[in-house]
């Protein structure tokens, strides 16, 4: 205690400026990993629909939820290629 003892006042304000600024890194490096990885992808939403759905949607939607899916498997595929896992 002697350590903290000797800093005076004021020293608590840098430890939480520098806690605060290391969350905002941390938030920015999160988000660009999200931008790179397709996260914020508004066509993922179809990927929860199946074959067995054709009669609860438009005709323009599950071709849309195909369409989504197709592409989908054709980056697994091409992601699994470059890791060497296929």
């Amino acid at each position: 205690m002697n350590f903290f003892d000797s800093l005076g006042d004021g020293w608590t304000i840098y430890l939480w400026l520098i806690a605060g600024g290391l969350i905002i890194i941390a938030s920015i490096y999160g988000i660009r990993w999200a931008s790179k990885n397709n996260q914020f992808d508004e066509d993922i939403k179809y990927l929860v629909f199946s074959e067995s759905d054709k009669e609860k949607m438009t005709p323009e939607d599950f071709a849309k939820s195909r369409e989504v899916l197709a592409k989908q498997e054709d980056e697994r595929v091409k992601f699994l290629k470059a890791t060497g896992k296929l």
